[in-house]
C-alpha cells in the first residue's frame, strides 16, 4: 500500500510539470516579435558608385570640349592671343581671349573694343564677385575662393568671317564641380561688324530650326551612350541661346549652358547641324557667308 501511494504521488507531480510547460509554450504565441533594422550597405555602396561615375563623366565631358580642335594656329597672324590672370585672397581670374590684328584692317578695332570694354571687363567682374559675397551670410561662402576661367575656340569662314566660342568655367561655393556656360560671336572681317542669328537665318525661322535641332538631339538620345538623361530643347531656351553658335564652311554648331539640354554629368554642350540640312531657313543674300 505504501508503494502504491508513492507511485500515485510521482504521476501527479509529472502531470503538473507537463501542464506548466504547455502553459509556457502557449504564452509564447502572445509575445510580439520585433525585427531589428538591418543596415542596407548595398544601397550606400550603389550611391557612392553612382556619384563616382558622374564625377568621371563630368570630367570627360569637360575635357572633350577643352580638347576640341579649332583654327587658332591657322589664324595666328590675324589674331593676338591675350591672357589676364589675377590671384586674390578670395577669388582667382584666368582669362584667355583673342584680339584682332588692327594692322590688317582698321575696322578690327570694333572687335577689340567690344572684347576689352564689354566682354572681358575685369573691373566689373571683380565688382560682381565682391557684391555676391556681401549678399551671402554663410561664413563658408565668405571664405571660399571663387575661380573663374575663360578660354576660347576660333574658326574662319571663307576668309570673310571669324567665329568665336568663349567657354566659361565657374567654380562656386558649395558646388562639387565647376559649371560651364558659353558665349559665341561672329564678326564680319570685311565690314567690321558683328553678325547675329537674324543675319544668317530667315526671320521667324526659330520654330523650324528648333525642330531640326531636336531631331538631331533625339538621334543622340536614342543611340544611348552618354545621352541617357538628356531631353528636348524648349522653344524658350532656344530663343534665349539662338545667338550662341559658331560657323564652319559646312556646319553650324549651337552651344548651350549646363543643364539646358543635358545634365552637367552627361551628354553634350552643343549640337552640330550640317548646312545642307538648313537650306530652308538660311537667308539667301550675298552678305551671308553660309550661302553656297
Amino acid at each position: 500500500m505504501k508503494y502504491l501511494y508513492i507511485l500515485f504521488l510521482i504521476l501527479l507531480l509529472s502531470n503538473c510539470k507537463n501542464d506548466s510547460n504547455k502553459e509556457n509554450f502557449d504564452n509564447i504565441e502572445d509575445i510580439e516579435v520585433v525585427a531589428l533594422p538591418v543596415k542596407d550597405t548595398s544601397q550606400t555602396n550603389h550611391t557612392n558608385i553612382e556619384s563616382l561615375d558622374k564625377s568621371i563623366t563630368i570630367e570627360m565631358k569637360q575635357k572633350t570640349l577643352i580638347k576640341k580642335s579649332d583654327e587658332r594656329e591657322e589664324l595666328q597672324k590675324l589674331i593676338l592671343d591675350k591672357r589676364y590672370v589675377i590671384e586674390k585672397e578670395d577669388y582667382n581670374l584666368n582669362f584667355k581671349y583673342p584680339l584682332l590684328n588692327e594692322s590688317f584692317k582698321p575696322t578690327h578695332r570694333n572687335f577689340n573694343e567690344f572684347i576689352n570694354e564689354y566682354y572681358i571687363n575685369v573691373t566689373q567682374i571683380e565688382k560682381d564677385i565682391l557684391e555676391s559675397k556681401l549678399l551671402c551670410d554663410s561664413i563658408e561662402a565668405q571664405n571660399f575662393r571663387e575661380e573663374r576661367f575663360i578660354d576660347y575656340k576660333i574658326y574662319n569662314v571663307n576668309d570673310q568671317l571669324v567665329s568665336i566660342l568663349f567657354y566659361k568655367e565657374n567654380f562656386y561655393s558649395g558646388a562639387m564641380h565647376p559649371s560651364f556656360s558659353f558665349d559665341c560671336f561672329n564678326f564680319d572681317l570685311n565690314r567690321g561688324v558683328f553678325m547675329t542669328y537674324d543675319d544668317f537665318f530667315i526671320e521667324g525661322s526659330e520654330g523650324e530650326l528648333l525642330m531640326v535641332l531636336n531631331e538631331k538631339l533625339n538621334e543622340k538620345i536614342k543611340s544611348g551612350g552618354l545621352y541617357y538623361d538628356c531631353w528636348e530643347l524648349s522653344l524658350t531656351d532656344f530663343i534665349g541661346s539662338k545667338n550662341n553658335f559658331v560657323l564652319n564652311e559646312t556646319y553650324v554648331e549651337f552651344y548651350f549652358d549646363d543643364c539646358t539640354i543635358c545634365p552637367s554629368y552627361t551628354g553634350t554642350y552643343s549640337i552640330e547641324l550640317q548646312l545642307i540640312d538648313l537650306l530652308s531657313v538660311l537667308k539667301k543674300y550675298d552678305l551671308n557667308p553660309l550661302v553656297f
